[in-house]
């Protein structure tokens, strides 16, 4: 689904992403996971052509990332970012029709079809309420699930999630994960960068650990969620237990560790 080998990302003449190599396969949810500034984001805009590639190589759907025009990368691919400012105050019902742009004749307007998706999209994100509400009027927890349902009225078979669920109550989070999970069963592919780490185990088959811009760590999550590989990447002391419903494992942070591992740091460089 997705094929990446020596992709590099520069910000001016500062290099962001270092000659990363990984594929994500058809029907995969691979958690994209790092502490901040470590190029998560630069790689899903990389992979949405918002940022252009310095070198190396991506293609998606077997299409080199170059050959799409932005219309037929959008028949590919939706994405969700982790901020979107929407300045005009739209309706959300209109926000989530946006998602069926690709599928429209040029000039073409909303066909019964279009408004049957968006409105599916809208009752599994919990958001048909909200549908004659200008997006402008809402919480930022709701019209982040209305940018998601506008993902979903995209069906598209790869989805590109930027802390989608960051902004949501906590039923929400699992709600929309529940329903990313769903999607994935179905045949969806998801590569989802994200924070809540927990959530990711929860959910993701497979992580990739950034960090300093290049793939630290890459596996299935119940090789690679470990008490190790987190302390190590995230620079505190992690412990891990199970689930106690699943038995997946899940990460407990310890209070000071950061500043103790900080003030060891200091000494050393002394």
């Amino acid at each position: 689904m997705i094929s990446v080998q020596g992709l590099t990302a520069k910000y001016g003449d500062r290099v962001v992403l270092h000659e990363l190599d990984f594929h994500v396969g058809k029907s995969e949810l691979v958690g994209l996971l790092g502490p901040n500034g470590s190029g998560k984001t630069t790689l899903l805009l990389c992979l949405s052509k918002v940022v252009p590639l310095d070198s190396g190589e991506a293609t998606v759907s077997g299409q080199e990332l170059s050959a799409y025009s932005a219309r037929e990368l959008a028949l590919v691919e939706a994405s969700v970012p982790q901020r979107q400012e929407i300045s005009f105050p739209f309706k959300c019902i209109e926000v989530v029709l946006m998602g069926r742009y690709p599928h429209q004749r040029e000039f073409g307007s909303d066909s019964d079809e279009d408004l049957t998706k968006a409105m599916e999209a809208m009752r599994l994100t919990d958001t048909l309420d909200l549908a004659q509400r200008r997006i402008s009027e809402i919480s930022g927890g709701e019209a982040q699930r209305v940018i998601i349902a506008r993902a979903l009225a995209q069906e598209t078979e790869l989805l590109l999630l930027d802390e989608a669920t960051a902004n949501l109550d906590v039923a929400h989070k699992m709600q929309m994960f529940d329903l990313f999970s769903e999607k994935n069963n179905q045949g969806a592919t998801f590569l989802c960068a994200m924070h809540d780490l927990n959530l990711a185990a929860l959910y993701c088959q497979r992580l990739i650990f950034l960090k300093n811009g290049r793939i630290n760590i890459d596996g299935p999550t119940m090789e690679t969620f470990t008490e190790e590989n987190l302390s190590e990447i995230y620079e505190t002391e992690v412990r891990i237990i199970p689930h106690p419903s699943t038995g997946v494992p899940q990460a407990m942070f310890v209070p000071g560790a950061g500043s103790r591992q900080q003030t060891a740091g200091s000494g050393q460089n002394m």
